[in-house]
This record gives structure tokens, C-alpha cells and sequence, in this order.
């Protein structure tokens, strides 16, 4: 009967560690949110995560290709809230854009575009964020 009640515990713990990993990501200061996407020759990450009353937004293109000019935008329920110029850096021919933005009453939107100057290749990614 011992046995069978460990057994049981150690079902029971498995699955609730199963479930766990399930659950949307957390970090110290919160839920994160993540998407992530392929474009022509690049690829792109984008997260948000909640920082006190606020949102940090990453978004990072990779294209393995050093020297690219990218241009990019970031929007909170349509409303823009950065946009600038990015180069991709060696070794990994990436660039990564991080801002802390508003958090806006209910779910927000976030959306974001990278085009490459040169070859006009765009990433567009998007993930609504309930923080």
C-alpha cells in the first residue's frame, strides 16, 4: 500500500511540473510574452514583459549578415511608440531594439516592423500582451 501511494505522489508531482512548464513564461517582474517569426533571409524575436507600471518591449532581427540597415517601428495598440534606424552587428549579424512603454488599460497590442533599407525584406511580428 506504501508503494502504491508513493507511486501516486510521484504521478501527481510529475504531472503538476508537467503543467507548470506549460504555464505562460514569468520572470521577476512578471509575465512575459513572446513571438517569434521568420522573414526573406532574417529571422525575428519579439517580447514583452511587465517592468513595475510599465512594458519592456525587445524586438531583435537576425539576418547573419553584419552591416545591414534596418528600419524599424514599434506600436502599442496602433499607436507608435518608437521608430529609429538599426545596423546589424557582427558577429551575428543582428540588432536588437529594447523600450519601456506605457501600460495601457486592458490587453495591449504590440506590434513591430523591421525593413531592410537596402532590399526592402520586412518583419512584421505581433503579440498582445494581458500584464
Amino acid at each position: 500500500m506504501k508503494v502504491r501511494t508513493t507511486l501516486a505522489a510521484a504521478a501527481l508531482t510529475a504531472m503538476a511540473a508537467g503543467s507548470l512548464a506549460l504555464a505562460p513564461a514569468a520572470s521577476a517582474k512578471g509575465l512575459v510574452t513572446q513571438a517569434s517569426g521568420s522573414c526573406p533571409s532574417a529571422t525575428w524575436k519579439l517580447k514583452a514583459k511587465q517592468d513595475n507600471a510599465r512594458i519592456e518591449v525587445s524586438f531583435e532581427v537576425d539576418s547573419n549578415v553584419a552591416g545591414q540597415t534596418w528600419r524599424v517601428s514599434l506600436r502599442d495598440n496602433r499607436v507608435l511608440v518608437y521608430s529609429g534606424v538599426h545596423r546589424t552587428t557582427a558577429p551575428s549579424g543582428s540588432f536588437e531594439v529594447s523600450r519601456l512603454i506605457a501600460n495601457r488599460a486592458g490587453s495591449d497590442v504590440i506590434g513591430a516592423v523591421a525593413t531592410n533599407t537596402r532590399t526592402g525584406a520586412t518583419c512584421r511580428g505581433t503579440l498582445t500582451f494581458r500584464g
